[in-house]
């Protein structure tokens, strides 16, 4: 007698391949890396219309809603495949912040008929508003809680004080703050918020200070701690899959351009010590997938190893996608320093995603215990 396997199947389907194909001929059209560069130049790095399109055109930031309330009802995994496409164009957009953390938040909120977390995933499954989880970026999933809320205070149905290190607080128009314990809708449109611009190393995804004085909240839920948990869960899992594509891209590349520079009338791929570093590169890259897809498919089936997975993920991916992005730069030799080639906007973005969610460290020091195998 026959039993079938409960093991996953981390393939892409044709479904998520045409999907890949929709977004990558998207982002030839409208993200290409000179006009990426010409962004992160001015003081606007985001790119609204490239966001339009992606939301209005395509519907991408209702994929992790159920249709009930706005959205696509799809899965982490067609989430993931976008962000695979993104970190492939290091694109300059909110998605993973509002479509996924901010998104995966607000699921936890309570999303029963007429409530405000409702409403609101209605309004970011459409695109007409960008949500952001105000926790600073390098703020693990499994990190104290008291850690996470101890920087703003409610009093009398308004918030008080600071927090530093929120990624794309600037293009947000609404921040899901904790603070003492609640979870709580803040407008930054309104008097009282106020959002500065941080020195940021990724030009491509900017973080910021939030300031609150006297903000009006709305009230999500009044337990923080488990919807914040699955935000900051989720953004590390399908971080990875950002990761893939940007290091994939790094390899490709790569490839390309030492079949095409010669030296000694050679080409310089074809160099022995070229070669082992590419071939070790592709390996790191095909594993980076496996576990990237693993991540994002626990969370698709509420996996229970789901943070067994996303842990796994980031300890593996985020290394993987720094080394890409070094070789990248390394073995396009003198033409990766300048500032009109994008090989330093990949490289930029892996440095800044390797501490996002937490460090590679931190999520392997997670893993251990979460396995129960700590160190002696």
């Amino acid at each position: 007698m026959s039993t079938q396997s409960t093991q996953p199947d981390l393939l892409y389907s044709e479904e998520e391949e045409a999907l890949r194909a929709a977004v990558r001929g998207l982002l030839a059209d409208r993200c290409a890396a000179a006009t990426v560069l010409a962004r992160v130049e001015s003081d606007a790095p985001h790119d609204p219309e490239l966001w339009k399109a992606l939301t209005d055109g395509m519907g991408l930031a209702g994929l992790l809603v159920p249709e009930e309330l706005g959205g696509q009802g799809a899965t982490h995994r067609e989430a993931a495949v976008v962000l695979e496409e993104l970190g492939r164009a290091v694109a300059p957009v909110p998605y993973l912040t509002s479509a996924v953390v901010a998104t995966e938040t607000l699921l936890a909120c309570g999303t029963g008929q007429g409530s405000e977390a409702a409403g609101l995933l209605g309004q970011l499954a459409a695109g007409r508003t960008v949500g952001a989880l105000a926790v600073g970026l390098a703020v693990a999933p499994g990190a104290p809680f008291k850690d996470v809320r101890k920087d703003v205070r409610h009093e009398e149905g308004t918030l008080y004080g600071e927090l530093t290190g929120i990624a794309d607080a600037a293009a947000a128009d609404v921040l899901l703050v904790p603070a003492d314990g609640a979870l709580y809708a803040v407008d930054t449109a309104q008097d009282g918020v106020t959002v500065t611009p941080q020195i940021s190393l990724d030009l491509t995804r900017p973080l910021a200070t939030v300031t609150f004085d006297a903000a009006r909240g709305r009230v999500l839920t009044p337990d923080a701690d488990a919807a914040v948990r699955r935000g900051l869960r989720a953004g590390a899992a399908l971080l990875a899959s950002e990761q893939l594509g940007l290091a994939e891209w790094c390899l490709t590349e790569t490839v390309r351009y030492t079949k095409e520079r010669h030296q000694f009338n050679r080409p310089v791929g074809s160099f022995q010590a070229l070669k082992h570093r590419l071939a070790q590169l592709w390996l790191e890259v095909v594993n980076t997938r496996a576990a990237a897809r693993n991540a994002a498919d626990a969370l698709a089936t509420a996996s229970a190893d789901a943070e067994v997975a996303a842990a796994l993920a980031q300890a593996y991916a985020a290394p993987v996608a720094v080394h890409a992005a070094e070789e990248a730069l390394q073995l396009h030799g003198g033409i990766g320093m300048t500032w009109e080639h994008p090989v330093h906007l990949y490289l930029k973005r892996a440095k800044a995603d390797s501490i996002a969610f937490g460090t590679a460290g931190r999520h392997r020091d997670a893993l251990a215990e979460l396995v129960d195998l700590r160190a002696p």
